[in-house]
């Protein structure tokens, strides 16, 4: 079943290593997990639609069990396996393998499905990823994943940035620079997956100021891990000015600050020869001026004044 990938040498974007320490960190010290928690539950009811059950299933990347208890709950699937990076970090009875989203250890044509819940977003080689995790699929096998996208937290990020540029008189990166439902839709179609389908939710969650966002934000694990952030402290200046600005800009009448979530789901199957394909050009048993009951027009020929 195991089998070990290269990793890839494109260029760095998040620090991985930083995010799996965030991430303990957040676990150690009490995670909030109301995010991932309603990703879980919107995952096993989209699973629960697909009228089978899977043998071998692996959970990739998720960072608690919440997706493992979801899914083992239902009895649509044998064996379920959590891939992730830092096993000691769970106290779980869950079967684990010692796995990174950016090298899978699968072998080819070893699983039946593969899903994952708010982790591939920070993935550095998304497009290598999503072709791993096809080739690991045997025929007909289905990929499910829930990941942060492009709209997310634009609120925070345009707060920041007209701050910083204010005060600083310059920006740096502080919000991660997530994919955009047509740029994942085509990264899915180029990891050779067939009938992808792909659709975003987006969930507003009120603040009584930005601080408490950022202090959930830390407590998901979730804040900046970009490769280039800026390493000195944010100066209060800064701050100050970010709160006022979020404050002017993204306040309800009640004085509640929102903040936007997007999340972006993606499925597809690993191809086989029992699923539909698109019909071939001119193989219609009909013609569509027939079906419209409009008279066809032919290459050259000038309509009716």
């Amino acid at each position: 079943m195991l089998q070990r990938y290269q990793m890839s040498t494109n260029p760095a974007i998040f620090d991985r290593s930083l995010l799996r320490r965030r991430q303990a960190r957040a676990r150690a010290q009490g995670p909030e997990t109301f995010l991932l928690d309603r990703v879980a539950a919107d995952l096993a009811e989209r699973l629960a639609a697909v009228v089978r059950r899977f043998n071998r299933a692996v959970d990739l990347g998720t960072p608690t069990d919440a997706v493992h208890r979801r899914l083992a709950a239902s009895g649509q699937i044998e064996t379920l396996v959590a891939a992730t990076p830092d096993l000691a970090s769970f106290n779980s009875s869950r079967l684990q393998v010692a796995a990174d989203a950016e090298a899978l250890p699968f072998a080819d044509a070893s699983l039946d499905l593969v899903v994952s819940a708010l982790a591939l977003q920070f993935v550095n080689d998304l497009p290598g990823t999503l072709i791993q995790i096809r080739r690991a699929l045997k025929p007909d096998g289905l990929f499910l994943s829930a990941l942060i996208g492009g709209d997310t937290l634009t609120e925070l990020r345009e707060a920041f940035a007209e701050a910083e540029t204010e005060v600083d008189g310059g920006v740096s990166p502080r919000v991660a620079p997530f994919a955009d439902v047509r740029g994942l839709g085509a990264l899915l179609q180029r990891a050779g997956f067939a009938l992808p389908v792909i659709d975003a939710d987006r969930l507003t969650v009120r603040y009584d100021t930005p601080f408490a966002l950022m202090h959930d934000l830390r407590r998901m694990g979730a804040t900046n891990v970009l490769s280039e952030r800026r390493r000195t402290p944010l100066r209060r200046a800064v701050l100050v000015r970010m709160a006022e600005i979020y404050a002017q800009r993204f306040a309800d009448a009640d004085g509640r600050l929102r903040a936007t979530f997007e999340i972006v789901w993606l499925s597809g199957w690993a191809p086989h020869e029992s699923q539909q394909k698109p019909l071939k050009p001119g193989s219609a048993a009909r013609r569509l001026a027939d079906a419209l009951g409009a008279r066809e027009i032919s290459t050259g020929e000038k309509p009716d004044a």
